[in-house]
């Protein structure tokens, strides 16, 4: 990928004044749940810069980006997702690619999306019509990808991908995603957080009291207690934009929220917007087109020839002397 530079002095000074961009993922509650904090201000501002978006697609591809980096901690050993929002509201939608080696790349299906009066808020619910939510995803080994759909629900991308875990997966699913834009438009915080419900990963198949101060099982009513006091601790974390914008320090939500629930943070890890396409892998494949079509090119089309990546907005330039 060409890392495209952020040219606004004021935004990197802010951005270097900042903690880093990082996951932390946690356990709670005996490890019937599991979790991730994000820190991405870097990450929305990279995607920005190499996809060329303005406030409000920076807002619906910003907030998708940080679901997919989201997803990463969903993994299973080496692998790649693709995280996509198709929808015939104005925005179209987007495609997210997330990958267990943590990096993220995304294209909206529409940029600029068409806004009609000028913004009061920032519901991005008239932009994201009916539509569908559809996972894809390829682990190490596989020959075809494991592909689930629903249907939108809610015209909400954090919700409607919960939505989606709890149809396809049957899994008690959380995110929350924010950004943060300071009055000249730029954007100084970003984040999100997610958190999932799995009771059988610590080996029991029923809750454990321990949070509730008690070393006895608990039947399922408490379970559901426990799930709804976890849901009122997720729903307590402030603008996560905001958290980050004014420095705020990721252990400190983490246990400030789920303390009644002994939170233990087990891996930190560098999340960046980033792509694996190169000049070098683009020259191969133009070079593999047929002779007819890539004579034609040599001949007629003008030079340098300029490839645009849509993953993540990367332009290349390709002389014809690197097709002879």
């Amino acid at each position: 990928m060409i890392k495209a530079q952020i040219l606004d002095g004021e935004l990197q000074k802010h951005l270097d004044s900042i903690h880093k961009d990082e996951m932390t993922m946690f356990v709670m509650a005996d490890g019937q749940f599991r979790g991730a904090f994000l820190n991405g201000t870097r990450l929305v501002n990279q995607m920005r810069a190499n996809q060329k978006t303005g406030i409000l697609e920076t807002m619906v591809l910003g907030q998708a980006v940080l679901c997919g980096a989201l997803l990463i901690p969903t993994m299973k050993g080496r692998e790649h997702l693709t995280f996509r929002y198709d929808t015939m509201g104005p925005a179209a939608g987007f495609s997210v690619e997330a990958d267990s080696t943590g990096y993220v790349r995304g294209f909206l299906l529409q940029n600029r999306i068409p806004v009609e009066k000028p913004l009061e808020n920032w519901d991005l619910t008239p932009f994201l019509g009916d539509g569908t939510v559809t996972i894809s995803r390829i682990g190490e080994g596989m020959r075809q990808p494991q592909v689930g759909t629903v249907e939108i629900q809610y015209r909400n991308i954090a919700k409607d991908l919960a939505w989606y875990f709890q149809q396809s997966e049957q899994t008690k699913t959380a995110f929350n995603t924010s950004i943060q834009f300071d009055k000249e438009g730029r954007v100084i915080g970003a984040g999100g957080m997610f958190l999932q419900y799995v009771p059988n990963a610590g080996g029991k198949s029923k809750i454990s009291a321990q949070t509730a101060n008690s070393g006895a099982e608990t039947k399922d009513s408490d379970a559901d207690d426990l799930i709804r006091r976890a849901e009122n601790a997720f729903k307590a974390m402030p603008s996560i934009g905001k958290w980050f914008a004014d420095g705020g320090d990721m252990e400190d939500a983490i246990y400030g929220l789920f303390r009644e629930f002994n939170p233990v943070a087990v891996l930190n890890r560098d999340i960046v917007f980033d792509c694996p396409c190169s000049l070098e892998n683009y020259v191969e494949h133009v070079k593999h087109l047929p002779k007819k079509e890539l004579d034609d090119i040599i001949a007629n089309d003008p030079e340098p020839i300029e490839i645009v990546c849509h993953n993540c907005g990367s332009v290349y330039k390709i002389t014809k002397d690197m097709l002879r």
